[in-house]
């Protein structure tokens, strides 16, 4: 009983990556063949289309396509910060023991693939670029591992998780550190000012979801006006949500029955429709319902959907379409160096740092998990696409010809990573191997 309630969730998480997956490469295929149709100038029109406010002493206008990337991605890194603060107080990396073994493969798979980049490249301008092949997109890789069904075990799946999680976390300082530029401290002083008080009232139990929504639109636009991404005031606002709940499981259930008993007893109108006194109950039974849920996860459910189905697909369609043609000046430099970063990078990086863990005694495998399945996962890691893409916008931002090129990069690079890992998760694994 206990290690179904565990596992499901994971298994719920799992199938909504995956099927995001799906929608992600279906996003890609119909940005690349639109931007390379007859059409192609709509595909250019349509994300360059301003929209936004103006007013006598504030302005506020951009074209579609940023509306989306510091917009709406500000909700996927919202969300990305509640998955780490759930995992780090919760989940796989709440424990030292449980955090080592993906902690080192993040390790290798954020520092290998920035050597291999910056070792295969010689083009100065193209440096700026050294952190994109660093972070996996859980999504795709996640859909992969599906289309092999039962062949994998879940432990791998959560280890992938796990480390994928820890990537998005150094991706998120990286941004902040390296791809901020013209910082504005007074703003940022306001912004931080403003989340020292909704941690404040986290810890004294004072949590209103849309006190959060309000200050949480001013921190984005501080974060935005200051020069700091605004996509990092997301994370930020994220571990302002707390994760406990007010009620605890026992309470909640006795005051289920008491409710349940209530309802039955109290007096029904013969038309069909509630009672007064029964709606009372049913209003109790939603308050009650409301106290034992932890607000994190809640609000993770509710999001999670969203991002996975809306934003996500939303952000590969106006992203992906990169033009091709005989015209195009397409780095090749930088188009391999992307590729052999995410490809042999990430691999050799998460695979020997995981080995490493394990050779010094200070972590183990995964249950029902090989060392050939971690090199497998390696593999799997080099899908890199929707960080990758949002790095490589803020790298090339006044450079399209190496924006095209990077973006070229990381669709090979994570096309033949994923493949990769695909066939050697397949060879290893037979059916029914989660069960053994």
């Amino acid at each position: 009983m206990l290690k179904q309630l565990l596992t499901s969730p994971m298994e719920k998480f799992i199938k909504i990556e995956s099927l995001s997956g799906v929608l992600l490469f279906a996003a890609t295929i119909i940005a690349v063949v639109w931007a390379n149709s007859p059409f192609g100038d709509s595909y250019q029109a349509v994300w360059g289309y301003e929209l936004g406010v103006k007013m006598t002493n504030f302005e506020l206008v951009k074209p579609v396509i940023l509306w989306i990337n510091d917009g709406l991605m500000a909700l996927f890194f919202f969300l990305i910060g509640l998955e780490i603060k759930r995992e780090l107080s919760v989940g796989e990396l709440n424990a030292p023991k449980k955090a080592i073994f993906p902690l080192f493969a993040a390790i290798g798979g954020i520092a290998f693939p920035a050597l291999v980049f910056v070792l295969s490249n010689n083009d100065p301008e193209a440096l700026a670029g050294w952190a994109i092949p660093m972070a996996t997109d859980i999504a795709f890789s996640l859909a992969i591992m599906k289309l092999l069904g039962d062949r994998v075990p879940l432990n791998l799946k959560v280890f992938l998780t796990a480390f994928a999680i820890v990537d998005d976390l150094g991706a998120v300082l990286i941004i902040a550190l390296f791809y901020s530029s013209g910082i504005k401290w007074m703003l940022i002083l306001i912004a931080f000012a403003i989340l020292g008080v909704l941690f404040l009232l986290t810890m004294r139990g004072l949590y209103s979801k849309y006190l959060l929504v309000v200050l949480g639109v001013v921190v984005w636009l501080l974060f935005l006006k200051a020069g700091i991404h605004p996509t990092i005031a997301g994370v930020l606002l994220a571990f302002t949500v707390p994760i406990h709940r007010k009620v605890k499981i026992p309470e909640f259930m006795e005051a289920l029955d008491e409710l349940q008993e209530k309802i039955i007893k109290a007096p029904r109108q013969e038309n069909g429709l509630l009672s007064k006194a029964q709606i009372e109950h049913i209003d109790n039974l939603d308050e009650w319902t409301t106290e034992v849920q932890s607000p994190l996860q809640r609000m993770e459910h509710k999001l999670h959907d969203w991002v996975a189905y809306v934003i996500m697909p939303v952000f590969a369609l106006s992203n992906a379409g990169v033009t091709v043609s005989t015209d195009t000046a397409l780095n090749m430099n930088l188009i391999l160096g992307i590729a052999l970063a995410l490809i042999v990078g990430k691999a050799v990086g998460i695979f020997l740092m995981s080995n490493l863990a394990l050779r010094l005694g200070i972590s183990k495998l995964p249950d029902g998990v090989s060392r050939m399945q971690i090199l497998g996962v390696s593999f799997l890691a080099g899908v890199g696409f929707t960080m990758s893409i949002f790095i490589a916008n803020l790298a090339f931002k006044d450079n399209p010809a190496l924006l095209d090129s990077a973006k070229v990069g990381i669709l090979i690079g994570s096309l033949i990573a994923g493949w990769t890992g695909f066939l050697i998760l397949r060879a290893l694994g037979s059916p029914k191997s989660d069960s053994r």
